[in-house]
């Protein structure tokens, strides 16, 4: 026997949420197959089989908590070893073959990864019905999350015998949503009559590429034709959202004459509801962000303070070795590799902003991992550089554009987000004039910048025109003072005002 536990799910990460069992009691699993997921604060996470047999108990069923370490389920070894991964659950042999009349081996559809903190989707339109013979990788549905479209193809050709998830429903990811039984009539052997009727339902791009069929059953309902839409898929290929767009923007005719009277009815009904409002489920990911950030205002003694920093110099600087610093280093430099730089000096001074509190202890951390908070389509993510006191300005700036394009793909993984000491959250890229941003616990500090705005300053007695950025540090007051805030905030200040320091060590 063989035990399944819960792997560890990284600092500060000390429970997890089933979400998924891929695999049922008596199931044959290999080694490495995907048994469960879990759902943690940031990521999902996958577990693996220890060793290739047979499931036996589920020790915690979908929707439980578990904590680190916990069980989840034994596996036998021996015998079944050899199964293959899907092996049905009415006993079918170890080869997986099954009843010729039912036409093979029967291969499930599963809901694809749909990815970071999608943990679910709505099944929107099944493209083929029980019985119909489909091809390998011919679109069997589409499943619709709260950004984006996501079509599912067929694993095998054969016959689809059995749909799990109708339209409308709700399904998981790693969700069964159907079963195809391989090899009856091979599902590539159509009838001609067939394949002409399925080429003609379906326009095909210039380069031979299928339109999705929700898309081209959208455009037939407004009236729209293919030259009308631009295709954002793959190869150009025409999505259901962008045949939404075209119709937004204008492009879109009214419903053609030939459209049928119910669905020209339903529009102005449709038209009248839309806009009023609208009611969408918090995903995963949004409603950790609202506890954490509660937490964190219940938990921390949290305190903000202010101060004002001279852009000129900094801008100066950037402006004149920018050309260079990218034909060199082959990155922009940016603002972000200045800040980091400035509070790494002003860390070493007050090292208690860049400590946590662990129960009766203070935790002083002698690196900086600098927490980047990045606001993406799906929600807050904060990336950390790693040892970002031992960093250069271009191994910063490189580090920040690589971890940017992993936030904006929803690519971070959790060792990405993991580790972080000290946060800079730049609110000013969206033109945030001023605020306070929250602690990301366990952290105690954490700076916020803010729009770069010219305003009138008195300099030597005379008024000139500098450009300014509020800068505002939020910290735990139970273990940093307000002496030790306001220096730390100065010394930053100092640092940008004059960038000669932090080469000096000033």
């Amino acid at each position: 026997m063989a035990d399944v536990r819960v792997p560890t799910l990284g600092e500060s990460v000390t429970e997890a949420t089933i979400a998924t069992w891929f695999k049922q009691p008596g199931d044959a699993v290999a080694v490495d197959e995907m048994l469960c997921e879990l759902e943690t604060d940031k990521v999902t996470v996958e577990v693996p089989s220890p060793v290739a047999g047979t499931l036996g108990e589920i020790v915690a069923a979908e929707g439980e908590t578990v904590g680190v370490d916990a069980l989840l389920a034994v596996i036998s070894e021996g015998g079944e070893a050899t199964a293959a991964p899907e092996a049905k659950e009415d006993a079918q042999p170890a080869d997986n073959t099954a009843d010729p009349a039912k036409g093979g081996a029967e291969v499930p559809v599963m809901v694809p990864a749909l990815g970071e903190s999608v943990t679910e989707a709505t099944v929107a339109t099944w493209f083929k019905a029980e019985g119909d013979e489909v091809t390998a990788d011919e679109m069997l549905c589409e499943l619709e999350t709260d950004k984006v479209s996501v079509e599912v193809p067929a694993p095998a050709a054969g016959i689809l015998t059995k749909i799990y998830a109708g339209d409308g429903v709700t399904v998981e990811a790693g969700a069964k949503l159907a079963l195809i039984s391989e090899g009856a009539g091979n599902g590539a052997a159509k009838s001609e009559p067939q394949a002409v009727a399925a080429t003609a339902s379906t326009q095909v791009t210039s380069d031979g590429m299928k339109n999705a069929p929700s898309a081209e059953k959208l455009m037939a309902e407004k009236g729209l034709t293919a030259d009308q839409v631009t295709g954002t898929g793959r190869d150009g290929r025409i999505m259901k959202e962008d045949v939404l767009k075209a119709e937004a923007s204008g492009a879109a005719a009214k419903p053609a004459a030939a459209a049928a009277p119910r669905a020209a009815a339903a529009a102005p009904v449709a038209a009248d509801q839309a806009g009023r409002e609208e009611r969408v489920k918090m995903t995963r990911l949004r409603q950790t962000i609202a506890r954490r950030l509660k937490d964190s205002q219940n938990t921390a003694a949290m305190l903000t303070t202010y101060n004002e920093v001279d852009m000129t110099e900094v801008m100066a600087l950037r402006n004149e070795y920018k050309d260079l610093f990218l034909k060199k280093h082959g990155v922009k430099l940016g603002f972000m590799s200045f800040f980091t730089k400035a509070c790494n000096h002003a860390l070493k001074e007050v090292p208690e902003v860049n400590a946590e509190i662990d129960g009766t202890d203070i935790v002083y951390k002698n690196y900086v991992n600098m927490g980047i908070a990045a606001g993406t389509p799906t929600g807050l993510v904060v990336p950390v550089v790693k040892d970002a006191d031992s960093l250069s300005f271009a191994e910063i700036e490189k580090e920040i554009a690589r971890l940017g394009g992993l936030a904006r793909d929803g690519k971070l993984s959790m060792a990405d987000m993991q580790g972080g000491s000290f946060t800079i959250s730049n609110g000013g890229v969206y033109g945030s004039l001023m605020s306070s941003p929250i602690l990301n616990p366990p952290q105690s500090g954490i700076l916020g910048m803010h729009k770069i705005q010219n305003r009138p300053m008195a300099i030597n007695g005379e008024v000139v025109i500098r450009p300014m950025m509020y800068l505002a540090l939020s910290y735990d007051h139970r273990i940093v003072d307000g002496k030790g805030a306001v220096t730390f905030l100065v010394r930053v200040k100092e640092a940008l005002e004059d960038p000669r320091r932090l080469l000096m060590d000033l």
